[in-house]
């Protein structure tokens, strides 16, 4: 679909195919990015990896990003921060007791101690910059997805209306806030604190402790670029895990044979361990579809982040000029009756007989995006959200409060940038008493779950 926004030519594509054609068969000419108000002056001038125009630079920086921060290697060294915030998490709903709790606001914090134990190093550096990072990152969250005349009318005008309605004053306030955190912590570092804390000997160096260095190392990096990477790696890594996990339990409360299934599963392949371990995820086959459909059914970002044409191409049969905005439509492609049966239902066993994924080789399930700008976090995002939905599966049975219905639990969605639940998803956990769970009681003394749900009687 051919439309003008503004003055901004603009190409949606809703179909497997026409994504395929812009982000495989025309994978260089698509991997621009239309100028952008907000992402420009939050990114440093382009100084990240997702926002900044298609260029040497961000092949470079994107090589760099990829292959030192965010490989497969790091993602596992990461597993220190994921058990230690699993812990927390599974204590924390232990000592609860069969209250209704705000499962999001428990991911969240989940999510936040990994992000910021992975970022800062050791937990001591975490809490002491979480506090201040969780209200910055929101806001900046909340900044990306509003409106800006400026994204559609590149002159005076939009300058003008974004200038009398407040939008940009409210983006230079965002950002002169979030400037002064990542100057609090990078100074944190670089000034060598002795209450720095490696990392142990599997996991390597904090993220901020490796951009310092390559900043010290290659002359093309300042500080500036620092700054837009870590912006990078918490507004589109925290987020979107948090808002999937979210789904994935609304989803299963839902549907109470998927969610047996899966609990059957883990508990079955993780045994009688207090949670579930690293080594224990390659055998959770049915979790992983779990996964896929919530990502397909729920996917966090309906609109990949736009994309602009570096020259004249085709699409389908029909000219698309260079510098078209290019946005694909992830959510309607998820939803393809063409390509989905009975694409509103949540159904993970459609995954039994496809081999459709998402790590971008194909284009019916975009989560993360296709080609040269698919999204670098994605390997860290995924393990993040398989690790904690297994553990909080495995701990914990999972009902809706006293006197409420399967009919009750509102699914409605809301946001721009990404799309959450609208309402609290609300659930009362229960600690299984099956298995093995270690809850940390104030002295220090940790009791073994078999014996806990005696004392207890839970």
């Amino acid at each position: 679909m051919m439309l003008r926004l503004g003055m901004v030519r603009t190409v949606v594509l809703s179909s497997p195919e026409a994504a395929r054609e812009a982000l495989k068969t025309h994978n260089v000419d698509c991997s621009g990015r239309s100028p952008s108000a907000g992402p420009r002056l939050l990114s440093y001038g382009y100084k990240d990896v997702i926002f900044s125009p298609y260029s040497d630079y961000v092949q470079e920086m994107r090589k760099l990003f990829i292959l030192e921060l965010l490989s497969k290697r790091r993602v596992q060294a990461a597993c220190y921060a994921r058990d230690a915030q699993v812990e927390k998490l599974v204590n924390n709903l232990t000592s609860i007791r069969t209250k209704p709790v705000p499962v999001p606001d428990y991911i969240s914090a989940t999510l936040d101690g990994i992000f910021g134990s992975f970022v800062f190093g050791g937990n001591r550096a975490a809490e002491k910059f979480k506090g201040q990072m969780v209200p910055v990152m929101n806001e900046a969250v909340d900044m990306l997805s509003s409106f800006s005349a400026e994204d559609f009318f590149a002159n005076a005008t939009g300058s003008l209306f974004d200038h009398v309605t407040g939008i940009k004053a409210r983006r230079h306030r965002i950002f002169k806030k979030l400037d002064g955190f990542f100057e609090q912590v990078i100074e944190h570092y670089v000034n060598e604190d002795p209450t720095r804390k490696k990392l142990d000997d599997n996991c390597g160096s904090a993220l901020l402790e490796e951009l310092i260095d390559l900043w010290k190392k290659h002359n093309k990096i300042t500080k500036d670029h620092v700054k837009a990477i870590l912006m990078d790696t918490f507004v589109a890594g925290n987020d979107t895990s948090a808002i999937t996990i979210n789904w994935a339990m609304a989803e299963l409360s839902r549907h109470p044979r998927v969610l047996k299934k899966v609990q059957e599963e883990i508990r079955t392949a993780v045994g009688k361990k207090e949670r579930v371990q690293n080594e224990d995820m390659s055998k959770l086959c049915y979790l992983r579809m779990v996964v896929k459909e919530t990502l397909r059914l729920r996917i966090p970002a309906a609109l990949l982040v736009p994309r602009q044409t570096l020259r004249k191409i085709q699409i389908a049969g029909y000219d698309i000029p260079a510098k078209t905005r290019v946005i694909v439509n992830a959510w309607a492609i998820a939803r393809d009756p063409n390509v989905w049966k009975d694409p509103e239902e949540f159904y993970p066993e459609r995954f039994e007989v496809t081999d459709i994924d998402f790590n971008g080789a194909h284009f019916e399930l975009l989560p993360f995006g296709s080609g040269r700008r698919i999204c670098p976090g994605m390997d860290m995002g995924v393990a993040n959200v398989e690790f904690i939905l297994a553990n909080m599966l495995y701990c914990f049975n999972w009902e809706l409060p006293p006197g409420m219905n399967i009919e009750d639990l509102s699914m409605e969605e809301e946001g721009a940038l990404t799309i959450r639940k609208k309402t609290t998803l609300m659930l009362v956990p229960s600690a299984d008493k099956v298995h093995c769970i270690s809850v940390i009681k104030p002295n220090g003394w940790k009791y073994d779950r078999s014996l806990l749900h005696v004392l207890l009687d839970v």
